[in-house]
């Protein structure tokens, strides 16, 4: 397995486990994983992942939620892509029969470069004659709760124009796992893409931050962030970029808090360009609402990743 430090890898080896599987869990440093053997490995060495991670020991599934930590460009290309196809050589040397793969949904209307790079290795998964599922989740609980200190510190709720630009079906780290480990075994999810969200109907910025409010019991209080400034900081810091790299960097970044901004989390149809919520497969029991209330009682402690919004 790989990516298992990060929390939905986490949730992930801790459901293969409870599967009875034997996970042995790749890793770029030390770690401790309850349940599963560590094998600390180079993914930049093609020889290092062969040597010390497959071991030329019998293999029978690789599954893979690791990818890149911020999306710039050379991050991801090293992880998203180069990484996995290191992997990807060693699996096959070794005889591994499938590869499940944790991909993006926003892959769907690529313009970011990590979306390039995981569309890449995706194509080069699909060709390698592996069976393979495609696991293509929705937003994360973890990217959606970064304002709940905030509106509990009597401060507005922030959104992109009205709120009402984009929407998802959030899943949680633990469905999400659920639905991965089961893509060893169920048959209807093998040499597919699968795109994935949670229960329950999509749900703006807006709904997310009118249900925050209500659940402390206090007036909703919006703060409007214009699209259009997002689009002066990207364009400003990618021309000034072109002569400072650290601030191509954050041009980068710009761009993409711009797409999650702008752009909604659901199945996208390619002749129309529109999406669609219904068309959006849901899995799972837990629902944001039920998250951020666990959150604001104490029960749930706020897991964020590098990728979250606010």
């Amino acid at each position: 397995m790989l990516g298992a430090t990060g929390t939905i890898g986490r949730a992930t080896a801790a459901a293969l486990v409870q599967r009875g599987h034997d996970v042995v869990c790749l890793v770029r440093a030390p770690a401790d994983i309850p349940g599963v053997s560590i094998r600390q490995v180079d993914f930049a060495d093609r020889a290092s992942v062969a040597r010390n991670g497959f071991a030329g020991e019998r293999v029978d599934a690789v599954v893979s939620c690791m990818a890149s930590r911020t999306g710039t460009p050379d991050d991801a290309w090293a992880i998203d892509h180069r990484a996995h196809c290191h992997v990807l050589d060693a699996a096959q040397a070794a005889g591994v029969a499938q590869f499940v793969l944790v991909s993006a949904i926003c892959v769907q209307k690529p313009r970011l470069a990590f979306q390039h790079a995981k569309l890449a290795f995706e194509a080069a998964l699909i060709a390698s004659g592996l069976r393979y599922s495609i696991v293509r989740p929705t937003a994360f609980f973890k990217s959606l709760s970064g304002q709940i200190e905030r509106v509990r510190r009597g401060k507005p709720f922030l959104v992109f124009g009205d709120g009402t630009l984009t929407a998802c079906k959030p899943i949680s780290d633990h469905d999400l796992a659920e639905y991965i480990a089961d893509c060893l075994t169920d048959g209807s999810r093998w040499n597919r893409i699968l795109p994935i969200g949670g229960p329950g109907p999509a749900i703006t910025p807006r709904q997310q931050g009118e249900a925050l409010f209500a659940m402390l019991g206090r007036a909703p209080r919006f703060s409007r962030v214009p699209v259009a400034l997002l689009d002066t900081i990207a364009a400003a810091l990618g021309l000034v970029g072109r002569i400072v790299p650290s601030l191509a960097v954050k041009a980068e970044l710009a761009r993409i808090g711009r797409y999650y901004a702008t752009e909604s989390m659901l199945v996208r149809d390619p002749a129309t360009g529109r999406y669609d919520a219904e068309a959006t497969p849901s899995a799972g029991t837990q629902t944001l609402f039920e998250y951020y209330r666990a959150v604001i009682d104490g029960a749930q402690p706020v897991e964020r990743g590098d990728h979250a919004v606010f």
